[in-house]
């Protein structure tokens, strides 16, 4: 048991029998009344986000959860295949859990995966990641006042939009939050 006082980003809570990723938070202290805590959590089964206020100094469950480093080997028909490096055991992830961090994974990238009870919860990958575009239309300079975008399709099959200037076999930096271009990468 903890209180409201004791959320943090990525704290997961124990709420009517499910478990909630917190996003943000926010300490609210009113000139009047008492003090309270604004959050936005993630259901970590479903995906669902919602807004909740705890009055501060309430007491919540937190859940246990074991966040590890894992290596992304390969993918197994529907489902992923990760390995610990610590102790090289495999660990097999549905492709529901993966959901879009699918979009950034390379083979024998290193990711890390929030377990609790021995099921995995959910994939955190780095802020940003370093992919290669296989395939972008050539970039013509037109009369426009402002820079413009073109679609291009990163090495894993994602279609993100970059600078008109990007040309194929280019390596990028990408956002692994929103898929943004944040650009590109000299060897």
């Amino acid at each position: 048991m903890a209180t409201t006082n004791d959320i943090k980003n990525g704290t997961v809570l124990k709420l009517e029998g499910q478990l909630w990723n917190i996003i943000e938070f926010q300490h609210v202290k009113p000139g009047k009344g008492g003090a309270f805590v604004r959050t936005k959590m993630r259901n970590v089964m479903s995906g669902k986000v919602v807004d909740k206020t705890f009055n501060a100094g309430l007491k919540i469950e937190t859940a246990t959860v074991d966040r590890r480093d894992y290596q992304y080997l390969y993918q197994d028909g529907a489902d992923f295949v990760f390995m610990d490096t610590s102790d090289f055991d495999q660990l097999t992830v549905s492709g529901a859990t993966v959901g879009d961090a699918t979009n950034f994974m390379l083979e024998n990238q290193m990711v890390n995966i929030a377990i609790h009870e021995g099921n995995p919860l959910y994939i955190e990958l780095p802020p940003s990641v370093v992919l290669e575009i296989t395939y972008t239309e050539p970039g013509l300079q037109g009369d426009r006042s402002s820079a413009g975008t073109k679609p291009a399709t990163l090495e894993t099959g994602y279609e993100i939009q970059v600078p008109l200037f990007v040309e194929n076999n280019t390596k990028v930096k990408v956002d692994t939050r929103d898929g943004s271009y944040l650009g590109r990468v000299s060897e």
